[in-house]
């Protein structure tokens, strides 16, 4: 017999990137008594990584409890960028609610439609929180009307548009039902979440059913899967069978060694949990996400949708450069094979194949973000390795037509800057959908673009518009291939001679361009040092010493002014580097080098 259990919530949360989700998580966690009185609390608790916190981003959905009135609130805090969209889709499987978070200034963005489509498309009702009430610039009253048009354009039903509005400030810990009253704590968004959120329902008498849609990973457990009890109950040391919706034939016999629930940050160990509970399993070795751990009398898999594939790939590649090994802790093939695999433990949308040879693996993933922050996080782990240029994965339709994955960029830029933008989207093959006007006297762009087309141009974007415009861009299918696109203009000067840049060197090559190194860097012949302000790539020896004669004294040296160089950081590097170039990443280093580092041997292919 179906039943609700009335003493459990389980709600994401979802929003555009900075739109204050996790600065609000962290606000429910101290106002539910989760911290001891004098503890001190870092901020956005919930982003454990190193890189999330640098970013400010969420990369990986995490689960966190707290009680409020005796009931306990399982809350997920999810990631608002694009590239991690298949972490959003998978955990609103385990949850009966969301809570949709705005910024009181922004609006409705982007993404915030992107997570809003999969939860009414799952029938979840919404609560819509609108945060930052407290800006100076903050239009509360315009933010509501946009998020009804947006739940009217994305076909909500009658239930789901008559959602409570809470508005809050994640930051100073304030909520209020009332846009005109100021709240004084969280209580309003705690009661909001007991009184619209439904209780989790399901047949306690009936065979296990566990759905299992995150995995973790740790060193010392291995895998850990994390998912919601739909039905029956699961016990410690029980026996159960895993099955999956997407593979019929997949029926094993496992163990359950070790159960835990989640409260404030912490896991806890229990030796049984009921339906509506979300449980953390460890245990199984070979756990999936869409895997169902059911009870071996009835084992019934729970629909489970596939997880997206992945659009973007870069080879992975053993380092060769004269420098190899100098700087990075790991650098064999097998370091990185098995480093790369290890990463498939807990990150779904990644793929990994091995390649012809030994010495690369092609890893693909959901976009440029996604796999820069693998390389950032490889780096850090002392890893040396070289990849090569972001390449977009192409499709064939039943008819042999060449298919690519598109995407939908929204813009936002100032009046002034509208004219280039068009302009260098078009010439990327992009065609221009809408264009209307949004807050703050900017003009917003709407372009369908080939995924291609976005490689490398963030940062000439951020050039193009002093630094004001926002763009984001989410997957949008597969569509024609568009025809091919030149990705860069400029050429690359490259080092002529292995050792070490000199200033009189540098000084004399600094006319040609953009350079990207200083005196005193080691080089090689074959290094990209530089760009070149004209299409061509030229060869320069800035290794080059003055000669010294007896009417000259080398103190003469010291008057030569050199730029500053532009030092690329990991994504302008990723950015840059064109076809017939590899990025060469150690802990300490990030050089750019042609793929052929041999002068001769290059212009040969060249003609080739």
């Amino acid at each position: 017999m179906i039943q609700n259990r009335d003493d459990v919530r389980n709600v994401a949360i979802i929003a555009h990137v900075d739109h204050g989700k996790t600065t609000l998580v962290d606000e429910l966690l101290k106002q539910s008594g989760v911290f001891r009185e004098n503890q001190a609390v870092a901020e956005r608790v919930m982003d454990s990584n190193d890189i999330e916190r640098e970013r400010g981003i969420t990369i990986l959905s995490k689960n966190t409890a707290v009680t409020y009135k005796n009931t306990k609130i399982n809350i997920i805090d999810t990631p608002g960028h694009a590239d991690f969209g298949g972490e959003v889709e998978r955990v609103l499987k385990m949850v009966n609610g969301v809570i949709l978070v705005v910024d009181a200034f922004e609006g409705a963005m982007p993404q915030t439609k992107f997570v809003l489509r999969k939860a009414l498309e799952l029938q979840l009702p919404v609560i819509v929180c609108i945060n930052k009430i407290d800006r100076p610039e903050a239009r509360p009253r315009e933010v509501i009307d946009e998020v009804l048009e947006l739940f009217i354009d994305l076909d909500a039903n009658e239930e789901q548009l008559d959602c409570p509005f809470v508005f809050a400030s994640a930051k100073t810990g304030i909520a209020s039902i009332d846009i005109d009253k100021k709240g004084t704590d969280m209580v309003p968004l705690f009661e909001t979440i007991l009184n619209y959120i439904p209780a989790p329902s399901g047949d306690p008498d009936a065979g296990t059913q566990v759905l299992i849609s995150t995995i973790d990973y740790n060193e010392y457990v291995g895998r850990i899967g994390v998912g919601k009890v739909d039905n029956g109950t699961v016990r410690i040391n029980q026996e159960v069978v895993i099955v999956n919706h997407h593979e019929p034939d997949k029926q094993k016999k496992v163990k359950i060694s070790k159960l835990y629930e989640f409260d404030g940050l912490n896991k806890i160990e229990v030796k049984e949990a009921g339906i509506g509970s979300i449980v953390a399993i460890s245990g199984i070795s070979d756990i999936h996400i869409g895997d169902t751990l059911c009870s071996l009398e009835a084992p019934v898999p729970i629909v489970f949708q596939k997880i997206s594939e992945p659009t973007i790939a870069m080879h992975f590649i053993v380092n060769d450069s004269p420098l190899a090994g100098k700087e990075g802790k790991y650098v064999t093939s097998r370091h990185l094979r098995d480093r790369l695999f290890r990463e498939l433990n807990t990150d779904v949308s990644l793929r990994v194949e091995e390649t012809n040879t030994t010495e690369a693996f092609k890893v693909s993933g959901r976009g440029e973000l996604h796999l820069s922050v693998l390389i950032e996080n490889m780096r850090r782990e002392g890893y040396e390795f070289a990849v090569s240029k972001a390449e977009v994965l192409y499709r064939t339709d039943e008819n042999g037509k060449k298919l690519e994955p598109m995407e939908l960029t929204y813009i936002d830029v100032p009046e002034e800057f509208s004219g280039t933008v068009i302009e260098k989207l078009s010439q990327r093959k992009g065609e221009l959908i809408t264009m209307g006007v949004a807050s703050g006297g900017y003009t917003r762009l709407e372009f369908s673009i080939p995924s291609r087309g976005l490689i490398g141009y963030r940062g000439e974007f951020m050039t193009d518009t002093k630094g004001n415009g926002i763009m984001n861009s989410f997957f949008n299918g597969y569509g024609p291939y568009k025809g091919d696109i030149q990705y860069r203009k400029q050429g690359s000067l490259i080092a002529y001679e292995s050792g070490e840049a000199i200033t009189y060197g540098l000084y004399n090559a600094q006319e040609r361009g953009i350079l990207f190194i200083g005196p005193g860097e080691k080089v090689y012949s074959g290094m990209v040092i530089g760009q070149n302000g004209r299409g061509e790539d030229i060869e320069l020896n800035v290794c080059k010493k003055k000669q010294l004669t007896n009417t000259r004294s080398s103190s003469a040296d010291e008057a030569l002014r050199l730029t500053p160089p532009k030092i690329l950081s990991l994504e302008q590097a990723l950015e840059f580097i064109d076809t017939d170039e590899l990025l060469e990443v150690t802990p300490l280093s990030l050089r750019i080098r042609k793929k052929i580092l041999d002068p001769t041997l290059r212009k040969r292919a060249s003609m080739k």
